[in-house]
């Protein structure tokens, strides 16, 4: 049987040889260049090197700003029994063996990775695993610890999901968190290979406020030294993105470090994530956008929870806006999806009502320069003899 890739690879250099036959023909039939295309090439900026004025990057790096381990309890109390460790592991090249028994590996190895696992409750199910006495010292701990070693680690997860972040930390034990978190920027600086590997700190804020998904990711720029002076800011210190980013400021503030927020699925927030008012339903203003752009230059547009880029309903010349939706509710499920949420949940609309809130404040700017000039005129004293 002939090789198919050999029959592609012949068609492909026959259609080519023809592509350029035609150029060559048509050319040809033109003649030559007329004076103002001479002019025009005479014009042009002359160089030796063919890379200047190249101004755009020419390597790529491909990674993950998004990864959840048995860290995270949604991940770790049903099922996943992978660490921090075994992630960077695997992002690095190597061959690891997953949860289900199963062998793992890349294909190419990854450029960087952020490890971002939930804040609330960190370590949960790996100390669980480990029979952690910090764990052991808190009520509700002690319980989960007890049901899952009886069987009955899924309702235990379920108890954690259901509780009120309201509350706080269910936990209550600082110590545990510090032990965590610990952990989790061990791992990041012994993977860290500069120049080859990028393993950012991180972690997931979790906020979803009625069932609305408003979680971030937050990404240290910094190492162990800085990392190491903060917990993670999770949902159970406020569910307020406003208070995240006074929780950020506060860090860069206090340890010379940097940070950044990632948005990821708007598509389950109900019209929440990128809504034109504040969390507290007043209205926006300068400090709350210039905060917003500081500390969320990015959002996440594509993931396993669907699309957040936009919808068919919002770009309805869009072929591709269908991709891979996921718009019937919120992110629990409780409350269906109404068309009117539709427009401050995905990113290229956010963009657009960005841009168009810009237009009316240059606007506004304007008129109240116009208007300023025109009182100085008319206050203006009149020159001349009376």
């Amino acid at each position: 049987m002939k090789n198919p890739f050999t029959t592609i690879r012949t068609l492909l250099a026959a259609a080519l040889t023809c592509a350029l036959a035609l150029g060559t023909t048509a050319l040809a039939q033109e003649g030559e260049l007329t004076p103002e295309q001479v002019e025009k090439l005479n014009k042009q900026e002359k160089n030796y090197s063919p890379g200047v004025g190249q101004n755009f990057p020419l390597r790529v790096f491909w990674g993950d700003t998004h990864l959840h381990t048995s860290y995270s309890t949604d991940a770790g109390m049903i099922g996943n029994t992978l660490g921090p460790e075994e992630a960077y592991r695997f992002a690095r090249g190597a061959e690891v063996i997953s949860a289900t028994g199963l062998k793992a590996k890349l294909r190419r190895p990854l450029d960087f990775l952020v490890v971002s696992d939930h804040a609330e409750c960190l370590g949960l199910a790996p100390f669980i695993r480990a029979d952690n006495p910090l764990l052991l010292k808190t009520p509700l701990g002690k319980r989960w610890y007890e049901m899952t070693k009886a069987g009955k680690g899924y309702d235990a997860f379920l108890e954690w999901g259901n509780w009120d972040p309201s509350k706080g930390d269910p936990i209550k034990n600082p110590d545990m968190n510090r032990a965590a978190w610990d952990d989790e920027v061990k791992f990041a600086e012994e993977y860290n290979s500069p120049g080859a590997f990028t393993a950012f700190m991180g972690f997931e804020w979790t906020s979803m406020p009625g069932g609305n998904n408003l979680h971030r990711v937050v990404i240290f720029r910094d190492g162990a030294d800085r990392a190491k002076q903060v917990l993670p800011f999770s949902t159970y210190d406020s569910v307020n993105a406003e208070d995240l980013w006074k929780y950020m400021a506060t860090y860069e503030q206090r340890t010379g470090g940097r940070m950044l927020a990632i948005t990821h699925n708007g598509n389950l927030s109900n019209g929440r994530m990128f809504e034109l008012q504040k969390y507290d339903g007043s209205p926006l203003d300068r400090a709350y956008a210039e905060t917003r752009i500081q500390r969320e230059p990015l959002a996440e547009v594509t993931q396993m929870k669907g699309t957040g880029e936009s919808h068919p309903f919002l770009s309805p010349d869009d072929e591709f806006s269908d991709f891979e939706l996921m718009d019937k509710g919120n992110i629990i499920g409780t409350v269906p999806k109404q068309n009117s949420m539709l427009a401050t949940e995905y990113a290229r609309e956010a963009l657009k009502n960005g841009l168009l809130l810009e237009q009316i404040k240059s606007h506004h700017r304007r008129a109240r320069r116009s208007d300023h000039s025109q009182q100085s005129a008319r206050a203006r004293p009149a020159c001349g003899n009376a």
